[in-house]
């Protein structure tokens, strides 16, 4: 599956439920490492597919915004360093990349270490929903599969909201 994603997002009111879709989507062939489950602390998942790092914090956004900026500066840095060369030495392009490629390890470094302590911000709108004991289900699918798999959750468990898709999820992480 190369390219890009869609990631739906379903609001679940039990653990039960979110048991038999889970099910459901395995035998649809929806893989495991596609399905994340979020609930309220206290609210036990069992062998339920968690969410991880990348889906309950910024991380993701967070290092795509530090690899940009920390090349940025990289490269702003080998230009200052190639204009104002410290005393007898000459600076070339092999500089100029090594800068800003450290500039760029340094900004995903950084970023990532802020980004895993934000919560994400595409899921401050079930943040009330899930206080209240609900379970927030992501899968992650093919754009040809979203209608697909909505129409299959929402024909066997009527009672599981249906809150939308973000148009784009990477592959990765």
């Amino acid at each position: 599956m190369h390219g890009f994603l869609r990631r739906l997002y379903f609001l679940l009111p039990d653990v039960p439920t979110a048991k038999k879709i889970v099910d459901e989507l395995l035998l649809a062939h929806v893989e495991w490492k596609h399905i994340h489950l979020l609930a309220k602390e206290g609210i036990p998942l069992e062998d339920l597919p968690q969410a991880g790092l990348s889906q309950k914090s910024d991380v993701v956004p967070a290092l795509q915004r530090g690899i940009g900026v920390g090349a940025a500066t990289g490269l702003l840095a080998g230009l200052v360093g190639m204009a104002f060369p410290p005393a007898g030495l000459t600076l070339a392009g092999g500089a100029l990349l090594a800068t800003t490629a450290a500039g760029a390890g340094f900004g995903a470094l950084m970023s990532t270490m802020v980004g895993a302590d934000i919560p994400n911000s595409r899921l401050e709108r079930f943040r009330g929903a899930i206080d209240e004991g609900q379970l927030l289900m992501l899968v992650d699918l093919p754009r040809a599969r979203v209608e697909e798999i909505e129409a299959l959750v929402k024909s066997h468990h009527p009672d599981a909201d249906i809150e939308g898709t973000d148009p784009s999820v990477p592959v990765f992480p």
